[in-house]
């Protein structure tokens, strides 16, 4: 019997995959769990899941460090922000599916699997990666076979399948995100009841008092908290607590699928929210107005193609050279002050400031003041010479 390698979760569409895969497809499973920061006893109930059903080989793949320092690092760089959220689940994605690979590859397996529905973005992204960087063929089950949730869950209590989640919303978390749908938030008229979030207080019960917190950056990454040296993992982690604490996270969107949906999605990005604010901040202080006006594009073009299952687009990389270039100066120290879901940066320091207080100061006496007359004689001229003829 030919192998299948999984992407497993332990949740209803990969536990029904597991079955579906040996009866209607006569493969042999393999299953895979990536952690990339998800809860322990998520990745605890996948290993178990899939004992459960007679899974003969189960892969825990620890790659948290690298979600952080190659995918997650370059998301801040490049401010990925798509629709007004920091990207989360579309930032894993081409990494669980390169791990997959790997396994596939040392398990000799014919095929990979997933357990996405053909309505939503996880397809793209993980066949899009799969299909540029291997030959394997692809099984997606709950999209060819073209089955509801309902029916998922009756195929699963026909067969004995025990689902070892009782929740009703779909949610995926890793440590940079956790993204919330399904059920009644499906219908953007209702309001999302508070048990929904995990990460963040509200604003009304988030804490009284305003917390001061000290980010550090060298060539664009965070390395140290309040002094405080870290790994970048450790830190995202940190931060998360630190903000959700503050009432700051809470993204509730109209989001715009790749396959032209428009669906309701609700977001918990703490970490990333204030990380990403910093960094802003402290490009303000480095980069020139030129350049600053350049990323921004980038930004909203880079989150475009990582959303869109683009990671593997030549142009992707192409950013991440120019701006890694411009990162080279962003380096230094930003304070912030969190207070009720609100971020204000109250200082910023560099030693590539591009801010000089010299000539800035209304003190100074060494530029004269008069100099600037001919520069604005001329500035507009075009526009002025225009008005007239019109007159």
């Amino acid at each position: 019997m030919e192998k299948v390698v999984l992407a497993f979760s332990g949740g209803l569409d990969t536990t029904v995959c597991v079955k579906l895969l040996e009866e209607e497809y006569d493969l042999d499973v393999v299953t895979a769990c990536v952690d990339v920061g998800q809860p322990k006893e998520e990745v605890e109930k996948a290993e178990e899941a899939a004992k459960n059903l007679g899974v003969k080989k189960h892969y825990t793949i620890d790659a948290k460090d690298e979600f952080a320092n190659e995918y997650i690092s370059k998301g801040i760089k490049s401010n990925a922000v798509y629709e007004g959220y920091p990207l989360s689940t579309a930032l894993a994605r081409p990494l669980i599916a390169m791990k997959i690979i790997e396994v596939a590859l040392k398990e000799n397996a014919k095929a990979i699997a997933h357990g996405c529905t053909g309505k939503g973005n996880d397809q793209f992204r993980f066949e899009a990666v799969i299909r540029s960087m291997s030959d394997f063929d692809i099984v997606a089950p709950i999209r060819d076979l073209n089955l509801t949730r309902t029916e998922e869950q009756e195929y699963a209590e026909k067969h004995g399948i025990h689902i070892s989640s009782d929740k009703i919303y779909s949610i995926d978390e890793n440590v940079w995100g956790r993204s919330i749908e399904g059920d009644i938030l499906e219908d953007p008229a209702n309001e999302p009841p508070e048990e929904i979030y995990a990460w963040t207080a509200s604003s009304e019960n988030a804490k009284d008092r305003p917390t001061k917190v000290a980010i550090e950056f060298e060539e664009g990454v965070p390395i140290a908290i309040d002094g405080r040296i870290m790994p970048l993992f450790e830190l995202i982690e940190e931060t998360n607590k630190i903000a959700g604490e503050n009432g700051i996270g809470r993204i509730d969107t109209i989001e715009n699928r790749m396959i032209g949906l428009k669906s309701r999605e609700i977001y918990e990005v703490p970490g990333a929210l204030l990380l990403i604010r910093a960094h802003q901040a402290l490009e303000e202080l480095v980069l020139t107005k030129d350049e600053i006006l350049f990323s921004e594009y980038m930004s909203t073009k880079y989150a475009d193609l990582v959303y869109n299952a683009l990671w593997q687009e030549p142009l992707r990389d192409d950013m991440d050279q120019a701006i890694d270039n411009m990162q080279l100066r962003v380096t230094g120290k930003v304070v912030l002050k969190l207070f009720k879901g609100s971020i204000l940066p109250l200082s910023r320091e560099s030693d590539y400031s591009l801010h000089d207080i010299e000539h800035i100061s209304f003190e100074d006496k060494e530029n004269d003041q008069k100099e600037v007359e001919g520069m604005i004689k001329h500035h507009g001229l075009q526009a002025a010479i225009y008005q007239k003829l019109n007159k």
